[in-house]
């Protein structure tokens, strides 16, 4: 080195030589030990009920250091939390907050909902801004101070046995924080019995045994036992073996009824009626298959429990996907980035311990959590347990010990899962991050996208695939993060939709059966509802099917005349018979057959011939892909001469935003959209007369009755997709299945991904895989002519 260079002198040397390493100017070990940094108590601290409206009082004891000039206390609230907001303004406001020091001190308190380390995002920060604290000095810290006016506090609408007031002191004034050694907690609980789920399983064979389920449930979707309850129930006539009542005991939320058989028929339900004959539920539709045809199955593949960024822990997250959601697969996802070692190793001992191949099927494995610039959020599975976790960061893992082992890119996760060489699969997940599959895609693992969660709908990420020509299935899981999987509810916060469900079909409900339906693509999706969805492809050419996906290179290619859901088929000939029946719990709306993006065609069960006054106003949509995606659609309607005998709400989750009917010409509503849709039907008292004006943040809208017709006027609002939809309906839609067929042209130049979009009067949606007509490999021999 040249002689006079700064690193070459005394100085140079000496200055290199005292540099500190990075991690030792980041905060290390706490400085106060947890036990002398106070303590606090609440009231009251008995049960209270999920969504109800409480007061506390939380009073902080300084411990042996105080708190010095500057230094603060937190009070803490996970993410996953929908309770109501903390505010310092308005003391006849909800969640309105005081703070007094016992010694007089000045304080500075604010709240915001992201000022922690995940998950305790939600903050009430309290500054000591003039004065001290000494020992023994106290912090009363009312939430939903009544004092002044305030209704108290909206607590979360999902039950949760030790929710916890998460306290952290700043006792130095240095910004670094200590979390109290026992912190403040109280026991959140369902409510009133207010709801039913009743379910049965969607295929089984004549003769065959099988049960019916029901589950109780409060406003928000919380099991509940509130109050012994007697049931009536009925179905068909060729139902053997079903009682005609059903009790529940006091805290019995969830009851089997066993022995049941069917002789014979094809599709039927059980109708569930109070004890003064009120119908509170049907059960999902059951069809009796046929000895070839292969069961279906239903999986919420993907939500998190508390150990991450969820609720209640992952036996509790285990036991109530089976036991009450009724699911027969489960997966797991926690943040890879909060998975810890020891974690990681405890989560592949429950994946074991609650697999039970025939009867409930744990599937494991792990969200990867990049940034949306690095590609984004992946759902990683794995057939067997054990396998190495492939981390987006250590930002929440303290053991640095296999950082090595970070995949910091979409790219390098693929990478990483081919050269681990285990039995891998993943899908492409829209959360608060959505997946770039244009940023990165493996054909050879990421199998599927998905298209709807409890943060909304996300259509655009299935035609985002076939924009880039991959050839993917279509799930829909909840992402749940209430402690729910298979059941989620959305509650009252950005999460804005109903968690959705996968069904598979396949021979046995197992890991590997389930692994080979995924990768075959012998799927669909739905936003909760367990519809049963039929869809096939018939040609009147010779057609050729693929083992595997044929862009891949060479595969088992075998002759075949008919395809199922999922197929990647290639033919000569210029049209496809798309063949669909769908069965549901509410009447059908409509079908779509799509050819990627195109509608080809729209089947209803009734024609113009069947309309009556009965109008449907929906809106949907979202603001963009991101995060706070959510669309306010808060608005209005009236009727100009003419009336509204009878209005219903669709998909209006939150009591907090309801529809209200004002009197016979006005309604208002308080309504949100993540892509998802929300609206209302409302009887005309004359079918053809007067004028309907709406009202959104985004628009007026004017339409004359006599103008609406079978097919939806559509007003778009930009956005992503945002957008009203107006259109008659039947008076009464008697229809819970249907099955046609129609012929769709196919372009050779291209892949033709045929699929299935259908709508439930009652607002849910299914999504069918893809059958894949595409052009011949460059691999496949042309038949000699």
């Amino acid at each position: 080195m040249q002689k006079g260079s700064s690193n070459d002198s005394p100085a140079g040397r000496n200055l290199l030589a005292t540099a500190s390493p990075i991690e030792h100017w980041l905060p290390g070990p706490w400085p106060v030990p947890q036990a002398l940094a106070g303590i606090a108590t609440i009231a009251p601290a008995g049960p209270v009920e999920a969504g109800s409206w409480q007061s506390f009082e939380i009073v902080y004891v300084a411990g042996k250091f105080g708190i010095d000039d500057s230094g603060s206390i937190k009070v803490c609230f996970k993410f996953a939390s929908d309770q109501g907001m903390l505010q310092l303004d308005d003391p006849a406001g909800p969640g309105y907050v005081t703070v007094e020091a016992s010694n007089g001190a000045a304080l500075q308190v604010r709240f915001d909902p992201k000022q922690n380390v995940r998950p305790w995002d939600k903050t009430l920060h309290v500054k000591v801004s003039r004065g001290f604290m000494r020992e023994g000095d106290r912090l009363t810290i009312r939430l939903g101070d009544r004092r002044y006016g305030s209704p108290g506090l909206r607590m979360q609408t999902f039950a949760e046995p030790c929710f916890k007031f998460h306290i952290v002191v700043d006792p130095i004034a240095c910004y670094h924080f200590v979390p109290l050694e026992n912190q403040p907690a109280i026991s959140i609980v369902g409510g009133e019995r207010s709801k039913w789920a009743a379910v049965l399983p969607s295929s089984l064979r004549a003769g065959e045994p099988f049960s019916l389920r029901l589950r109780s449930e409060d406003v928000w979707g919380n099991l509940s036992g509130k109050k012994a309850v007697s049931l009536g129930l009925s179905g068909s006539p060729l139902l053997n073996g079903l009682p005609s009542t059903v009790s529940l005991d006091e805290e019995e939320a969830v009851v089997t009824v066993e022995g049941l058989s069917v002789s014979s028929g094809t599709v039927f339900q059980v109708e569930v009626r109070s004890a003064d004959g009120t119908l509170v539920c049907r059960s999902n539709p059951a069809c009796v298959r046929e000895d070839t045809a292969d069961p279906l199955f239903w999986a919420d593949f993907h939500a998190q429990s508390g150990e991450t960024i969820g609720t209640n822990s992952a036996e509790e997250y285990f036991t109530y996907a089976r036991d009450a959601a009724f699911l027969d697969i489960v997966g797991h996802q926690g943040n890879d980035f909060q998975i810890t070692p020891e974690l990681w190793g405890r989560l592949n001992r429950l994946f074991d311990a609650y697999d039970v191949p025939g009867r409930f099927v744990v599937i494991p494995g792990y969200e990867w959590s990049g940034n949306t610039a690095l590609g984004c959020d992946r759902n990683v599975f794995y057939k067997e347990s054990g396998r190495r976790i492939r981390r987006s960061s250590h930002a929440l893992v303290p053991d640095q010990s296999d950082i090595d082992s970070d995949c910091h890119t979409a790219r390098d996760l693929f990478e990483a899962l081919h050269a681990d060489g285990e039995e891998v699969i993943t899908f492409a997940h829209v959360g608060g991050r959505y997946a770039d599959i244009g940023f990165a895609h493996d054909a050879t693992i990421e199998t599927a996208v998905e298209v709807h969660s409890s943060w909304g709908t996300f259509e655009w990420i299935v035609n985002d695939a076939f924009d880039l020509g991959y050839r993917v299935g279509i799930v829909a899981n909840s992402d749940g993060h209430k402690g729910r999987p298979g059941a989620e509810s959305p509650g009252a916060s950005m999460f804005g939709a109903p968690g959705g469900l996968t069904c598979l079909q396949m021979p046995e409900l197992s890991r590997a059966a389930t692994f080979a339906a995924l990768r075959a693509r012998r799927h669909y999706a739905t936003t909760g509802s367990r519809m049963i969805l039929d869809v096939a492809a018939t040609f009147d050419r010779d057609a050729i099917t693929f083992g595997q996906d044929p862009a891949l290179g060479p595969t088992l290619a075998s002759p075949a005349c008919s395809v199922p859901m999922g197929a990647i088929v290639h033919t000569e000939a210029p049209l496809a018979r798309i063949r669909v029946t769908l069965h549901a719990p509410a009447p059908i709306e409509r079908i779509e057959i799509r050819n990627g993006r195109q509608m080809v065609h729209v089947s209803r069960p009734y024609g113009t011939d069947k309309l009556g006054r009965r109008i449907r106003v929906v809106w949907s949509g979202a603001e963009y892909r991101g995060r706070f995606r959510m669309t306010n659609w808060d608005g209005e309607a009236s009727l100009e001469n003419n009336a509204i005998e009878r209005c219903e709400a669709i998909n209006f989750f939150n009591s907090d935003r309801p529809l209200e009917m004002h009197d016979e010409h006005r309604l208002s509503w308080r309504s949100v959209t993540t892509g998802n849709l929300s609206g209302f039907d409302a009887l005309l008292r004359s079918p053809e007369i007067g004028t309907l004006h709406i009202r959104t943040p985004f628009g007026a809208i004017d339409r004359a009755i006599d103008a609406i017709r079978l097919g939806p006027a559509v007003f778009d609002f930009g956005g992503l997709d945002r957008k009203v939809e107006i259109y008659r309906l039947p008076d009464v839609n008697p229809h819970l299945s249907v099955s046609f067929e129609h012929e769709v042209a196919l372009d050779p130049t291209r892949d033709n991904p045929l699929y299935v979009s259908a709508l439930t009067e009652d607002g849910h949606r299914a999504w069918s895989s893809p059958i894949y007509v595409v052009p011949r490999p460059h691999w496949l021999p042309r038949p000699k002519r």
